[in-house]
C-alpha cells in the first residue's frame, strides 16, 4: 500500500479492510479499487421452476464451501414459494457430503480454523437474532481428518435485513432465505 513501485491496487474482502486499503492506498497516491462486504442475492419469483432453483441454490451457496466471491448467500423468495423451496433445498442439502475429497465429497473444509470459527459464530448470531435455523452445519459428519476446519452447509429461514447474517459478508456455507411479498420489494431489498 505504501511501496513506491506499486501504482494501483485491487482488493476484495471485508468492509473494514477494504476501507483501510482504500484510505491507505489513496493517501499514498495510488489508484485503488476496494470492494468490501459482498452479499450476492438470488431472487426467486412465484412462477420459478423450484427444482432448478433448489439445484442452483445448492451449487451457488455451497460450492467451494461458500468461500468464493460469487457465492449466493441471500435467497430472496417472493411468496408464496419460500416453504416449498426450503423443503427442496433441505432435501438436497441432506445428500451433500462434506469431506477432504479423498472419498468423494461435495464440499471441503474452510480455509482456516479462525475462519471456520468466525463463520460458526454467524450461525450462533443468526439463532440469537431470531432467524429460523433449518439446517445446522456446525457439527457435520465428515470424511476427513478430525482436525479439519469443518463446517457443513447451513440454511436459515425468516432472515431480515437487520440481522448480521444478512448484513455481513459471511464467506462460508451459510444460505439465508429472506421472504418478500412482491418482486418490487425483493428488488428494492437487493438494491
Amino acid at each position: 500500500l505504501k511501496h513506491s513501485d506499486v501504482q494501483a491496487i485491487s482488493f476484495v474482502g471485508s468492509t473494514p479492510i477494504a476501507q483501510y486499503v482504500y484510505e491507505t492506498g489513496t493517501a499514498h497516491g495510488k489508484r485503488v479499487q476496494a470492494l468490501g462486504g459482498a452479499k450476492n442475492h438470488m431472487l426467486v419469483l412465484p412462477d420459478a421452476d423450484l427444482d432448478l432453483v433448489a439445484d442452483s441454490a445448492i451449487n451457488a451457496g455451497f460450492g467451494s464451501a461458500g468461500e468464493r466471491c460469487m457465492a449466493i448467500s441471500a435467497l430472496v423468495a417472493v411468496e408464496p414459494v419460500a416453504d416449498a423451496l426450503i423443503a427442496k433445498i433441505s432435501e438436497r442439502m441432506s445428500m451433500l457430503k462434506t469431506g477432504d475429497g479423498a472419498q468423494g465429497s461435495d464440499m471441503g473444509p474452510l480455509v482456516t480454523a479462525v475462519h471456520r470459527d468466525k463463520v460458526a459464530s454467524y450461525v450462533d448470531a443468526g439463532v440469537r437474532e431470531g432467524a429460523k435455523l433449518v439446517v445446522d452445519g456446525r457439527n457435520p459428519q465428515v470424511n476427513g481428518a478430525a482436525e479439519g476446519f469443518w463446517l457443513g452447509p447451513t440454511l436459515f429461514d425468516n432472515v431480515t435485513p437487520t440481522m448480521s447474517i444478512y448484513s455481513d459478508e459471511i464467506f462460508g456455507p451459510v444460505l439465508s432465505v429472506i421472504r418478500v411479498k412482491s418482486y418490487e420489494e425483493g428488488l428494492a431489498l437487493i438494491n
